[in-house]
């Protein structure tokens, strides 16, 4: 990959996770044949505690139109939602936040599709991102607990931030909420 790493933590301040090809596979599995755009994902927790991924990405073809030369809105959710789906899998697994403690990967694979939902989705394009090789980060900023009442279930909103970038200087960035309905852990699911 030529691609510039986005976000560079600064030295000393994070514990890092390397790709974990096994957890990548699995967390890539509802991809279609060709949608798998996530290579490489590294997963670091700042001092502060906040968490973060920086992967790589390749998007040989896109999957639903000719080539347009550039990542285009689709291919930057896509994207998104694969540094996600891992960066909530790879918390789980050591746990790396305290929102995520009553989960399990069990639990965490069951409800990775149906129940980690997107409520916003804003994206800034700022000079093309080469599709074919560019990087990409992704932060959790912030998590609350909506009041609700007694028999609702439980909803965890996320508020996270993003950026691509390639080698050429192309740049793209937004903001995603995310809102996370029922996952209380093994028995309360």
């Amino acid at each position: 990959m030529t691609g510039v790493r986005v976000q560079d933590p600064t030295p000393g301040t994070v514990t890092s996770h390397p790709t974990d090809g096994p957890l990548l596979t699995r967390v890539l599995r509802p991809y279609k044949p060709g949608c798998a755009y996530l290579r490489t994902a590294e997963v670091t927790r700042s001092v502060d505690g906040r968490v973060a991924v920086h992967g790589t990405f390749a998007i040989p073809e896109s999957c639903y139109i000719d080539d347009t030369g550039h990542l285009n809105a689709v291919e930057v959710n896509i994207a998104y939602n694969q540094m996600m789906y891992y960066a909530v899998a790879k918390s789980v697994k050591e746990r790396l936040l305290p929102e995520f403690a009553d989960w399990t990967l069990e639990d965490y694979w069951r409800h990775q599709l149906p129940d980690i939902l997107i409520v916003r989705f804003r994206s800034n394009f700022r000079r093309p991102v080469d599709p074919r090789d560019f990087t990409g980060s992704m932060e959790f900023t912030g998590f609350t607990r909506p009041r609700r009442a007694a028999d609702a279930p439980p909803l965890l909103l996320a508020d996270t931030t993003f950026r691509y970038a390639d080698a050429a200087g192309g740049r793209c960035d937004g903001g995603v909420q995310l809102a996370l309905v029922g996952l209380t852990g093994a028995e309360g699911t």
